[in-house]
């Protein structure tokens, strides 16, 4: 084959058609999209494997031979190269008006037999005679003039003209590494029904290795109709333009993990502490999984608090969780809830204690209860759990004078009423888990940012302790693991032109953080799927717009603490990151 001229722009579009082709071929396909030319050109040599499609060298699995004085093409091969449709079904294959009987290596022409030779097996390999094929399909087939260089033109399949169109297009074909692609899709139905599905194969939005890749597009409409495989080849070579830390830095989605295996390296950044009004945790944990109908933890309070349960219910039997509120004062006293996150019912554990912060942040409250003195409502009543399912509520209320506040674990039948509740017995606690009043439950912190990159650490134990409070039912002091509860008020100056990400220390983390950015205000689901589980994976947070930062984060029930808030910077260098790509469709 002599060598291929400058190619047109016409001829560019053909050589992205071959490539399509082939890739379908591997891809195990029985016939591949063609580019919207109208004919598409194989031309072969006998004994050689190498082989051009519209132009564009290829190489065949299996190779053309000389079999008694004809020229056989691998079947399935070609009908692929050339995006023709090849329907196998009982031991018969048709392609176009041939249909050959695999069993017996027959070969019929729109029903017409043909003769003995026409069609044979070489191993796994049906082949056919190349111009049976011509015949077939209608298509054109010539000799170069050494008599061995054949090509066989055949017009493109016309297709089902009920079957909705892949396609797609990346807004460049040739890309460094590291560098974001930008993909555009445009499928269509003939009808204009509905595409309702979408499957990718080999789509990734950055390849930090080089070489070549291809990407195919496969649509379903709204009749269930499937798409040919649309597919286009992406190669990727030269100098890197993007690191997959410094990629995700620009192009990460709050929640999206990223990779930094120098996160612990950082240096940690000191928080100032800010006093402010104290205000109490009631948290109730123990029993985790109460047996039987009882209190699970009881105390009193006037003004602010924070409520915190967290329970499974082992009774074998429906049951409900309330938090009973009781007038202690001589007067009427209102009980207001400022805010309610709640998870219930859920049998998924890891479930609970995000939901329940997501739930939290986006409450309004407002609600008030009015209540006489001596009378006794519920401030919180959970949905029915059935046996071994779970609930986790977390409320925050204001009182106008002093009320008694009573967690207990009531089989559905049980009303929850004074009389009731009076003759229930007070669980004691499993030991394994906490319960009790903790003071402090606020904890007010202010950071200013002077090196980049650069950590604050949260709930080690250590630079960040443990809250201690008394189980007031039994008189124990408590530390409570996990800071669960806890609201830190983080104030973080200095962080224009920065990106924080969040980064677990304690193994499995679930749950979500509220960022105050100037006018935004925003709840971040931590991670966006599955669980947060290493160090050297953080998780992108926010970047921010203006130069300080506001960031409300309570410890997620279920999860682990320490984590780290870790700050980069982001500002654009010479180097990695000089090029930023905004669009996306």
């Amino acid at each position: 084959m002599p060598a291929l001229p400058l190619l047109s722009p016409l001829r560019r579009a053909a050589r992205r058609g071959s490539r399509t082709l082939l890739a379908a071929l591997t891809l195990g396909l029985t016939a591949a999209p063609v580019a919207a030319l109208g004919a598409v050109q194989l031309t072969v040599t006998p004994d050689q494997t190498a082989a051009y499609v519209n132009g564009e060298a290829t190489q065949l699995l299996a190779p053309p031979r000389l079999l008694n004085g004809r020229t056989m093409l691998p079947l399935r091969e070609t009908a692929a190269l050339l995006g023709q449709t090849l329907v196998e079904s009982g031991g018969q294959v048709q392609l176009g008006r041939l249909t050959v009987d695999t069993g017996r290596n027959a070969a019929f022409l729109a029903g017409a037999a043909q003769p003995d030779g026409s069609v044979t097996s070489v191993g796994p390999t049906l082949y056919v005679s190349v111009r049976l094929l011509a015949d077939a399909l209608n298509a054109n087939l010539t000799v170069d003039e050494n008599g061995r260089t054949l090509t066989l033109t055949a017009l493109r399949e016309g297709g089902n003209p009920l079957m909705p169109q892949a396609r797609f297009s990346t807004d460049k074909t040739t890309y460094a590494p590291g560098e974001r692609v930008i993909f555009t899709e445009y499928p269509f139905d003939p009808d204009g029904a509905d595409i309702v599905g979408r499957r990718w194969t080999g789509r990734q939005d950055v390849y930090f290795q080089p070489g070549t890749y291809t990407v195919t597009l496969q649509v379903t409409n709204s009749r269930g109709l499937q798409s040919v495989p649309f597919s286009r080849i992406i190669r990727v070579e030269g100098a890197p333009v993007d690191t997959p830390l410094s990629y995700a830095l620009k192009y990460a989605e709050p929640g999206d993990r990223f990779p930094d295996p120098q996160v612990l390296s950082y240096p940690a950044v000191s928080a100032l502490p800010v006093s402010g009004p104290s205000t109490p945790l009631l948290f109730s944990d123990s029993p985790e999984a109460p047996t039987q109908s009882g209190v699970l933890y009881q105390d009193s309070v006037a003004g602010r608090a924070r409520l915190l349960a967290y329970h499974l219910n082992a009774l074998g039997r429906p049951a409900r969780l309330y938090i009973l509120a009781r007038n202690l004062e001589g007067r009427p006293v209102e009980v207001r809830t400022e805010r309610l996150g709640e998870t219930a019912p859920t049998r998924i554990e890891a479930l609970l204690g995000q939901v329940t912060l997501l739930d939290y942040f986006a409450g309004l409250g407002g609600h008030v209860l009015n209540l006489a003195p001596g009378q006794s409502v519920a401030v919180y009543a959970s949905p029915t759990l059935n046996a071994g399912s779970g609930v986790n509520v977390m409320q925050d209320l204001i009182t106008s004078g002093r009320v008694e506040l009573t967690f207990v674990m009531l089989e559905d039948t049980l009303p929850p009423t004074a009389q009731v509740v009076q003759q229930l017995p007070y669980l004691q606690p499993d030991d394994r888990h906490q319960r009790g009043t903790f003071p402090n439950a606020v904890r007010s912190l202010r950071v200013n940012l002077t090196t980049l990159p650069a950590r604050l650490v949260i709930g080690d134990g250590q630079v960040d302790p443990a809250l201690t409070g008394t189980d007031m039912l039994t008189g124990r002091p408590q530390r409570l693991m996990g800071n669960y509860g806890v609201l830190y008020d983080l104030e973080v100056n200095g962080v224009a032109g920065t990106a924080v990400a969040f980064s677990p220390r304690g193994g499995l983390y679930r749950g979500a953080m509220n960022i105050g950015d100037g006018p935004i205000t925003q709840a971040i689901k931590l991670p966006r799927s599955g669980n947060a589980l290493t160090p050297d994976q953080p998780v992108l947070l926010w970047r921010p717009q203006t130069d300080r930062l506001n960031i409300d984060f309570v410890p997620a029930s279920g999860s682990n603490l320490p984590i780290s808030l870790v700050f980069y910077r982001t500002r654009l260098q010479p180097g990695f990151g000089g090029v930023l790509k905004t669009y996306q469709p």
